[in-house]
């Protein structure tokens, strides 16, 4: 579930930037995307 939100947001990264619009916000998505992966990579290897 955690990977389908990244790929949401990246595709909203996407469309924002290539499309010019939502100024911010847009790259406010793509760096809530990248955080979230890398929490997911830190917990990932927490477990093993």
């Amino acid at each position: 579930m955690l990977w389908t939100i990244v790929v949401i947001l990246l595709v909203l990264w996407l469309l924002g930037f290539l499309g010019h619009v939502g100024g911010g916000l847009i790259h406010l998505l793509i760096v809530i995307a990248v955080i979230i992966v890398i929490i997911n990579l830190i917990q990932g290897r927490r477990g093993l």
